[in-house]
Order: C-alpha cells, then sequence, then structure tokens
C-alpha cells in the first residue's frame, strides 16, 4: 500500500473504533511508538507491536470514550499526520476531559514503522 493508502485505512478504522484493528493490520513488526509523556508507570518509547498492543489494551481499560473526532490525514512522502479529538473519562480518577493530539506516522513497504504523538500535558 501507498502511504495514502496507509492513511487513508487508519482513518477509516479509527473512525469506525477499530483502533486495534488498525494496529494489527497497519503496523509493522518492530513498529516504534512514542507518547509526548510516559503513561503512569510506562516509558515514552515502546518498541515492537506487542508492546505498542499493549499500550493500546491499557489505555482502552483506563478510559471510557464518549467521543471522538479523528481528521483526515495530511501526507507528504513517507510520513502522514492526523489529528485526532477526544472526549474521555480517565477511569482510575473518575476525570472527564477533551483530549487533542497530533499523531506523526512513518510508512515503510506498505506497514507503519514509527509514529509519535504530539499532545499538551497541561491543559
Amino acid at each position: 500500500m501507498t502511504t495514502q493508502e496507509v492513511a487513508d485505512q487508519l482513518v477509516k478504522l479509527c473512525r469506525e473504533g477499530k483502533f486495534s484493528e488498525a494496529v494489527a493490520s497497519l503496523y509493522a513488526e518492530d513498529i516504534v511508538s512514542m507518547e509526548a509523556a510516559a503513561p503512569p508507570g510506562q516509558s515514552r518509547e515502546s518498541k515492537g507491536l506487542a508492546a505498542v498492543k499493549a499500550k493500546g489494551e491499557w489505555w482502552r481499560a483506563n478510559h471510557e470514550v464518549h467521543g471522538a473526532i479523528i481528521e483526515d490525514p495530511l501526507v507528504a512522502g513517507s510520513h502522514f499526520a492526523v489529528t485526532f479529538k477526544f472526549d474521555v473519562t480517565f477511569k482510575p480518577q473518575n476525570k472527564r476531559m477533551k483530549m487533542e493530539e497530533v499523531a506523526v506516522y512513518k510508512v515503510q513497504k506498505g506497514k507503519v514503522v514509527s509514529e509519535e504523538f504530539f499532545y499538551d500535558m497541561g491543559s
């Protein structure tokens, strides 16, 4: 798949709430994922498909999603960016918040090989 095709498929699956399916079908085995800040008890960086899947499972277990907006991807060469806007409750603190992040992905040989999330932890 081209970068545009990967980007379009990722956005389509995420809009359908199929984040796990997006990771399983579009990510390379040696994916590297970087968060803007480390989740509680974890590292900012996750290496490998199993680690990225585990990070996603932690996120789903600790957040209730009330709404999500996933914008169209912006593609440039082997990279694309997507803006995500979430209305979530962080279950351990029963804290509802709005989150907005930009994710930047790199595609090689039809698979996502890296992703990095940018967001402001202060708001």
